[in-house]
């Protein structure tokens, strides 16, 4: 499914309809009646060329004949009626919505938080907490405690030390008092974050309050950040079959001991690592920082190895088992490499509360939006004690339709306050006055109403917006229509597969195989001796007692079937039932005793499946594109297509 996803989005970018200027451009042509014209043509042929990977796609020919198949498979779309489907949609606004996010911020706060998360995750935090638990909602009568409590402890550590006290009030329930060990930017939240920071260390913060209670820090220790660590590794993962050759403790404690006895880190990875993406390229890993790798033993051994070269011991993780090479360590990336990375992070965390205040400002001077403390006393008068039974309800006398604020040119009535009200009180916990509650829930839904407000109009308001916005549309409508009318009725077809597959034999064939024994070794005196045992038919036990001594790992073995690309055979390997001569490969010896050939043979439609069905639903694809020309017929003004050709081919 995410191979078809990528496909429809990969088209939705180069046939997109990025809202052309249809007045003063030539019709290029017309599908089922409907114009397209060249300058949308050309728009998305250059903005897409160096995307495309098929040179054919390039020539103008080729690339108007996807054009017109993607233009036909949406006029079907909309003719069968997927864009009315509730799903759609319903899909379309919650993008949209999630998309709006990132055009509706206040710049200059988002670029404040950018430099401050910059200059907080180039630093490692060591500290400790107590914290007092107490809801967010909790009685004024409990906060209060818990703030006397924090208050308390925070004067006892300052006179008996704060990890006596840490470690003394710890109860895992209401109290806890815990080492964090080290921290950076984005690992707690922010508040947290903040007050860590701000707090000198060897000192004790101010009591301060989260959405978990209060707390006080006790900082120990800031020290630089780890910065980026670039290794390479060999893993070695357990097999189905647990035998001497595939046990991965063994397997990866005889690489270990190759590797102390001066074989070459990388041609080991080559040849035994079973990371099949790091291992042709001698195991080295991409860079990663802290937090990046999802291993906390693998992250830090990586940054303990202290000179470049190093290796660790075998280490096992939740993955495997691993030995890792420290290639390379630098300091974290500049500011201006990270931002694009430390927006996002912003974005979606406990400080775009601050982005949020300052857009809510901006937009309330952008729409002219006025203050109404008229219509916030009426509410407060008629509130009354029901409110905190949750069955308060608007009287019988209030005026629905007198104005409230406005906003743009929409007009909002005490109406829409008025039922935001009575939803709110649902969530009511604790009483607080009538006063305050209405001036709160006015303020969030005076914010609610400003921004979607915006995001009702952000396709008006702003061109990139829109562009993406109707890419979106047209390709999660194309998507939806090629799962139902191509992948799932292919993939359910099972009487079509079959007549696929009989009549396409030829092209499901098991290749040549061998049933075979690999020995590696850096030392080709080995080998020879290997070689010799091998032809004997000797087992693989005995042969590395005879040949591994004195704790040295002289040879390894990799068995199982192969084809002619396994990594373990040597280029042009030619397929003989025997023992081979001796190659040089991936920088070491190997020999290989071939157990058996297996020939060539048809693939069973069971072996075949998956691939049987993908290439079904590109024949059904292609007859069905045959019925969309026959029904929506495409003409092409071929003057407008000259006079495209010779504008790119003067690009």
């Amino acid at each position: 499914m995410k191979l078809k996803c990528f496909s429809i989005l990969f088209f939705v970018l180069l046939f997109s309809q990025l809202n052309a200027q249809k007045t003063n451009n030539d019709v290029l042509f017309v599908v089922g009646g409907e114009p397209v014209y060249t300058s949308e043509f050309l728009r998305v042929y250059n903005k897409n060329l160096d995307l495309v990977q098929d040179e054919s796609q390039k020539d103008v020919d080729e690339y108007l004949k996807l054009f017109t198949n993607y233009k036909l498979k949406l006029k079907e779309a909309r003719a069968l009626g997927f864009d009315k489907k509730p799903a759609y949609l319903r899909e379309l606004k919650n993008y949209k919505k999630q998309l709006a996010k990132n055009f509706l911020t206040d710049t200059k706060v988002t670029n404040a938080l950018i430099e401050e998360a910059y200059e907080r995750i180039s630093y490692d935090i060591k500290a400790s907490h107590i914290l007092i638990k107490v809801s967010e909602n909790a009685s004024p009568q409990d906060t209060l405690v818990a703030y006397n409590n924090i208050v308390s402890l925070r004067n006892r550590a300052l006179q008996e030390g704060f990890e006596n006290v840490r470690t003394s009030v710890h109860n895992g329930k209401s109290i806890y008092g815990e080492d964090l060990g080290y921290f950076s930017g984005f690992k707690m939240v922010y508040k947290f974050e903040s007050m860590a920071f701000n707090t000198p260390v060897g000192e004790i913060s101010k009591p301060f309050r989260t959405q978990f209670g209060y707390h006080i820090i006790n900082v120990i220790e800031k020290r630089k950040s780890r910065g980026e660590c670039t290794v390479a590794h060999i893993m070695v993962v357990d097999k189905k079959e647990d035998t001497i050759a595939n046990n991965a403790e063994i397997r990866i404690n005889e690489i270990y001991k190759k590797l102390n006895q001066g074989e070459v880190f990388e041609a080991l990875a080559k040849q035994f690592s079973d990371d099949r993406s790091s291992a042709s390229k001698g195991g080295q890993m991409a860079p990663f920082s802290s937090g990046q790798i999802s291993s906390k033993i693998f992250e830090d051994t990586a940054f303990s190895l202290k000179n470049n070269g190093d290796v660790s011991q075998p280490i096992k993780s939740k993955f495997g088992w691993h030995i890792i090479k420290l290639i390379d360590k630098k300091p974290i990336a500049s500011f201006k490499d990270m931002k694009s990375e430390l927006e996002n992070k912003v974005k979606r965390d406990s400080r775009s509360k601050l982005i949020d205040d300052a857009l809510h400002d901006k937009l309330k001077v952008k729409y002219s939006v006025k203050p109404n403390p008229e219509a916030l006393a009426y509410f407060t008068s008629i509130l009354n004690d029901d409110y905190y039974k949750r069955t308060w309800r608007l009287p019988n006398n209030f005026d629905n339709d007198k104005p409230l604020v406005k906003i743009g040119n929409k007009q909002i009535t005490y109406k829409a306050f008025g039922d935001a009200l009575v939803r709110n009180q649902k969530g009511i916990r604790n009483k607080e006055p009538f006063v305050n509650l209405v001036s709160n829930a006015y303020n969030n839904f005076l914010n609610t109403s400003l921004v979607n407000y915006q995001e009702d109009n952000l396709e008006n308001e702003n061109t990139e917006f829109a562009y993406i916005v109707n890419e979106y549309r047209d390709g999660l409508l194309l998507f939806d229509l090629m799962e139902t009318t191509i992948w799932n009725s292919a993939k359910n077809d099972t009487l079509g597969i079959q007549n696929y597959y009989k009549t396409n034999k030829d092209n499901y064939i098991w290749p040549e195989r061998v049933d075979a024994i690999v020995a590696s070794s850096a030392n080709q005196n080995v080998l020879k001796k290997v070689s010799k045992l091998l032809a004997k038919n000797k087992e693989l036990s005995e042969i590395k007692e005879t040949v591994n001594t004195n704790g040295d790992v002289n040879v390894i073995f990799t068995t199982g079937e192969m084809e002619a690309n396994h990594q373990a055979l040597p280029n042009h390997f030619k397929f003989e039932k025997g023992i081979s001569k001796i190659y040089k490969h991936n920088d070491a010896f190997i020999v290989v005793k071939v157990k058996e050939v297996l020939p060539k043979k048809q693939k069973t439609l069971k072996e075949a499946k998956g691939l049987v069905t993908s290439d079904y639903q590109v024949f059904k694809e292609d007859n069905w594109l045959k019925t969309l020309r026959a029904k929506y017929k495409v003409e092409i003004n071929k003057e407008a297509l000259a006079k495209v050709k010779q504008k790119i081919k003067n690009q």
